[in-house]
């Protein structure tokens, strides 16, 4: 079993994000904890609430994927070591389960190493924060999947977007490559859909983690990395020399379109 994490006072104290809600600011977007360390838990669903957010809470993975399953909410926040079903497992299951797929996941973990971070992101997580963590960092990081979470409902993006061999069929959430069924997670979905919505043009850096994380935002750049690779492993014969999604030094990326494949 694992001991109960400690966050330092400063990180955790009573640490003011605004001074006041106002009603206009008030919503009803309802974010799932799954969290076994009840101080945390707490304290997580004692600020959300002031931020007048909808809060459930599960203190064990199957649980909380039984929960999210059951209804939706608008996002997770996930630890990664719980009982009964570690977070690993728990995000697998949410990111295979076609009502949960969709739902962002914010993994809050004392767990710190790159190769942690990086399994994580492969895993479909849509950010990746680690313990101690300041309260402010949280919500911002929230609100911020949250609005990319309504702006991709609002976007309507073309239902059926054609790129060369590449189809994208926003109604369906569903990607191919010259028929081919591609297994993307829905932050590679969206990283394949902004780079084939401008087929041949460079995507800069902060354009595509402005698209996928939103503006307000603290995310690493190595978190795109990732994702990046994750798609030339679906998209390239040899992923090592990629042809399709092209690296463009000191810029950015972009998706290349052989006139041949048009």
């Amino acid at each position: 079993m694992k001991s109960t994490t400690v966050l330092p006072s400063r990180a955790l104290g009573p640490e003011r994000t605004d001074e006041t809600a106002s009603p206009s600011s008030m919503t009803r977007e309802e974010i799932l904890i799954i969290e076994d360390d009840p101080d945390v838990a707490g304290l997580l669903k004692a600020e959300l609430l002031r931020h007048h957010y909808q809060v459930r809470v599960a203190s064990d993975g199957l649980s909380g994927v039984a929960e999210a399953q059951r209804q939706p909410p608008a996002a997770i926040i996930l630890d990664l070591m719980l009982p009964v079903l570690n977070g690993w497992e728990a995000c697998r299951s949410l990111k295979q389960h076609p009502k949960t797929r969709m739902v962002p996941v914010l993994i809050l973990t004392a767990l710190t190493s790159e190769d942690d971070r990086v399994r994580g992101l492969e895993l479909g997580a849509a950010d990746y924060l680690t313990k101690p963590f300041s309260l402010k960092e949280l919500l911002a990081r929230v609100r911020a999947l949250l609005r990319r979470g309504r702006l991709a409902d609002d976007g309507a993006p073309p239902a059926l977007l054609q790129a060369g061999s590449l189809t994208i069929d926003h109604e369906r959430h569903e990607a191919r490559m010259a028929g081919r069924l591609l297994k993307l997670t829905p932050i590679e979905f969206s990283l394949l859909s902004n780079l084939a919505g401008h087929p041949g043009k460079v995507l800069t850096r902060d354009q595509l983690i402005t698209a996928l994380w939103g503006d307000e935002r603290f995310v690493e750049e190595h978190n795109l990395d990732v994702h990046i690779h994750a798609l030339r492993q679906q998209l390239e014969p040899n992923a090592a020399r990629p042809g399709m999604l092209v690296t463009v030094r000191g810029v950015g990326y972009k998706l290349r379109i052989s006139e041949k494949s048009r």
